[in-house]
């Protein structure tokens, strides 16, 4: 990991330092680029939030060989990890590798690892158009996401994400604060819960909606025929001063649980980490900057090298605290 990490320092310099640590400080603003905006708070709140959640250490017992496999949206999954939805190489990640080039290797190396890669969407059209023939061409193994454009954009990508062969299709609602969009002629907006209804009703997938921070949302989504949420404040991406999505995801989670599948993203950065949100009630997390540097830094055998660091991890810990499957984790092995 470390060649990976000097490898990838070296292709993003200017957009990413690939700190030792990835907690946002440093990048404070830099949007475009892999920070979080303005006082970089809420990237960093993330982090934080995450890191005050303490593992509760057992060694009594008899877990040696602990069961990381799920189920999740129809897919079954090695572990519940996912590639979150990052693109934008070009202008995020200082063009190092063609578009095409690092979705379809994010993709194959989720794919190998028996887990799932998530695509994005934005301005220029080649971001989504790479993520759509990413997904065909893993024969529809991976989820791709979709920003809240107004109707007829929105249902055209719509469109070519089923006809790319996704069963899992999401919106990533907390993109509807990118005002960069509305001046390029590209509007993104909230979308209210009639018109969210109507467009899942629409498609002929399973749906999921990104960019949760509350329990009302997250019941507004299960009202609206969701099949999961992402909880998820956009990495701290578009409003500065939110909590970490750690801080939200128990009540969060407590107020769906059992109708939806419930994800989250948001400064996880190991293994560890992976067990404390699945501790605070998610069902599988999604990871977005460790993976892009990976990428950036190794291609498809650099993300496999960076998803294999957290399977050991994750197994590491969930032997030291007792838990003998990811489908059983509840918050009785941490403290905070």
């Amino acid at each position: 990991m470390k060649d990976i990490q000097d490898q990838a320092r070296k292709v993003m310099k200017g957009f990413c330092r690939v700190c030792p640590v990835c907690d946002g400080r440093v990048c404070a603003g830099e949007v475009p680029g892999m920070g979080g905006l303005g006082t970089g708070a809420s990237f960093q709140e993330n982090v934080r939030a995450l890191a005050r959640i303490q593992l509760n250490m057992r060694c009594l017992h008899d877990v040696v060989d602990p069961d990381l496999t799920t189920s999740l949206l129809g897919f079954d999954l090695a572990m519940p990890v996912l590639a979150a939805p990052i693109g934008g190489v070009s202008f995020n990640m200082g063009g190092g590798m063609p578009e095409e080039e690092y979705i379809l290797a994010k993709l194959k190396a989720c794919a190998k690892a028996g887990t799932v890669g998530c695509t994005g969407d934005g301005v220029p059209d080649f971001i989504h158009e790479s993520g759509f023939a990413a997904i065909k061409a893993l024969d529809g193994r991976g989820i791709p996401f979709i920003k809240p454009w107004e109707d007829k954009e929105l249902f055209t990508k719509l469109d070519k994400a089923l006809d790319a062969g996704a069963s899992v299709v999401g919106m990533d609602v907390d993109a509807a604060g990118l005002v960069t969009l509305r001046k390029m002629g590209r509007p993104v907006a909230p979308k209210p819960v009639s018109e969210l209804e109507a467009v899942i009703r629409r498609t002929k997938a399973k749906f999921v909606v990104k960019g949760v921070m509350t329990p009302d949302d997250a019941k507004l989504c299960v009202d609206a025929g969701a099949a999961g949420i992402v909880v998820s404040n956009h990495g701290g991406r578009v409003l500065d001063g939110t909590p970490g999505t750690a801080q939200v995801l128990s009540e969060v989670a407590a107020a769906v649980r059992g109708q939806v599948a419930v994800l989250v993203d948001g400064g996880v950065r190991s293994g560890a980490d992976v067990l404390r949100m699945l501790a605070l009630g998610a069902d599988a997390v999604m990871i977005g900057r460790p993976f892009s540097v990976a990428v950036l830094g190794g291609g498809q055998d650099g993300a496999g090298q960076y998803l294999a660091k957290i399977r050991q991890e994750l197994t590491q810990c969930m032997v030291l605290t007792g838990t003998a499957s990811v489908r059983a984790v509840d918050s009785r092995i941490v403290r905070g």
